[in-house]
């Protein structure tokens, strides 16, 4: 897999952007209204807010999943679009298969087989350092490791663009913090643009580069905060002075937010 780690420059760079987005459901509820936001190219963005303040909406819409009930989304890396990685809440994985085979679905819906899938599959585990049980089920993994499986799966197709939907939200927070800081050398890594969701103050200083604030539903952008630490950002980043005053800040312009509605 390709290694480039994100560079100031290329964060700058506009990948894709929401313009005036709302999303309404069948039932009624506006999830999102007049929603602005841009993605840049090669950045960790995080998505962070109250439960039900449409962050997920936010994200299916991005993969396309779902489309805009006004507005539009405008993509200036088309190839993007069409590249996205996807790892939800939960793992997902199909019980009846091995690591191996749960990774190489994505592949084999692409078409892709023969030694190319086999090297892909080889370099996605190797990542997520999971190439020794490659033959272990589902049901034979930590909760920790059924994510790593599920987040192999996602950049197995080398995806430009990898969503993430409050991947780590049920895990303790030993392996909560290993898986941080894995993902963290894996955006250094990759180089790949990551719009991560969380409800975590915590996690989404520690991981971003940028972190958006969502207002209570319907969604829109309440506040921004840049991230400037130095790279790569390893654990002893929580226990720093700079990592301690931004947890705060954000967590009072949350509290703000939430007392404003």
């Amino acid at each position: 897999m390709p290694a480039a780690a994100p560079s100031l420059s290329r964060q700058n760079s506009p990948l894709a952007a929401f313009h005036d987005v709302g999303k309404r459901f069948p039932n009624g509820v506006t999830a999102l209204e007049d929603l602005n936001l841009t993605i840049r190219a090669g950045e960790f963005l995080s998505l962070l807010g109250p439960s039900g303040c449409g962050k997920s909406t936010a994200l299916r819409l991005l993969a396309g999943l779902t489309s805009p009930s006004s507005g539009n989304i405008e993509w200036n890396d088309r190839s993007a679009a069409r590249e996205i990685g996807f790892v939800f809440q939960e793992p997902t994985l199909m019980p009846w298969a091995s690591v191996e085979n749960n990774v190489r679905l994505p592949l084999r819906l692409k078409g892709m087989s023969g030694r190319a899938a086999d090297l892909r599959i080889d370099e996605a585990l190797a990542l997520v350092g999971l190439s020794e049980f490659r033959n272990a089920y589902p049901r034979e993994l930590s909760g920790g490791m059924r994510m790593r499986v599920s987040i192999a799966r996602a950049l197995v197709t080398q995806p430009k663009l990898l969503l993430m939907d409050e991947p780590f939200a049920s895990l303790d927070e030993i392996s909560r913090f290993r898986l941080n800081d894995d993902l963290r050398m894996l955006w250094n890594r990759l180089g790949c643009t990551i719009v991560f969701v969380t409800h975590s103050v915590f996690e989404s200083v520690y991981l971003s580069s940028r972190i958006l604030m969502f207002t209570p539903r319907p969604g829109k952008i309440a506040a921004e905060f840049e991230i400037v630490a130095p790279e790569p950002r390893e654990g002893n980043f929580r226990t720093s002075p700079e990592y301690g005053a931004k947890c705060r800040e954000v967590s009072a312009a949350l509290a703000s937010v939430m007392g404003e509605r």
